[in-house]
């Protein structure tokens, strides 16, 4: 039998290396394998909150919070925070997305809710998470389920857009966002109606959507929501 051939140079054996690392690529490919998940869906409970702009998804999930224990993640809250961080590789990207009323690339976006659902659970807040305001593209839905954690539910908040539009500008007035202009708004509904939508009816087909009409008394709606966390969740509290 043939002895092995000893490889005498560091190159030779870096390019043994990279042909099995390619090798393995191409087997995993082939079985069109998937990444696995950060978190099972056992042990971390996910609620997407989705809705247009000035739908009011930001108050209901303070209520909630308060009666069910859920920690309440913004993706834009963690966008803006990370925009204005000191040393942020991303944050120019950001200013530039936000201001233009655009979609930050969903990697970024994936990134931060992880790290702030990793860091929630480590300081013992909790592992069921409302995430409101993602996922904003069905793309974005697809990856963070891959990488992340499959979601539990997805809390819709309908709201005529002239309503919205009225509570984005009384907001404008004193929150300082560089969104919070009619013209930026108007976009946020354009990208809102043509890529959030589709994301809401792929997860109708799951049987993972609750609708709720949220152009009445923030009281009257956060009843409804009530009625349904009660059911799905109340026991679990």
């Amino acid at each position: 039998m043939p002895r092995r051939k000893e490889f005498t140079t560091p190159q030779e054996e870096e390019a043994l290396r990279q042909k099995r690392l390619a090798e393995v690529k191409a087997k995993r490919d082939a079985q069109n394998l998937k990444p696995i998940p950060a978190f099972s869906p056992e042990e971390v409970t996910v609620v997407f909150v989705l809705g247009g702009p000035g739908a009011g998804k930001g108050t209901q999930c303070e209520n909630l919070t308060k009666d069910y224990g859920f920690v309440h993640l913004s993706a834009g809250d963690l966008l803006r925070a990370e925009q204005k961080r000191e040393g942020s590789k991303y944050g120019e990207l950001i200013n530039n997305y936000i201001k233009d009323g655009l979609i930050v690339p969903m990697e970024v976006t994936i990134a931060l809710l992880e790290q702030a659902m990793k860091e929630a659970i480590k300081e013992g807040k909790g592992s069921r998470f409302l995430i409101d305001g993602f996922p904003r593209k069905m793309d974005q839905a697809v990856k963070f389920e891959e990488v992340v954690v499959p979601s539990k539910l997805v809390l819709f908040f309908e709201c005529p857009e002239e309503v919205m539009l009225k509570r984005l500008l009384k907001r404008g007035e004193n929150s300082g966002r560089v969104d919070d202009n009619i013209e930026s708004i108007r976009k946020r509904f354009v990208v809102f109606t043509e890529t959030s939508m589709p994301v809401v009816e792929a997860y109708e087909k799951q049987d993972k959507v609750k609708k709720i009409s949220c152009d009445q008394p923030v009281e009257q709606v956060y009843q409804h929501v009530k009625t349904i966390f009660d059911d799905m969740f109340a026991e679990k509290k």
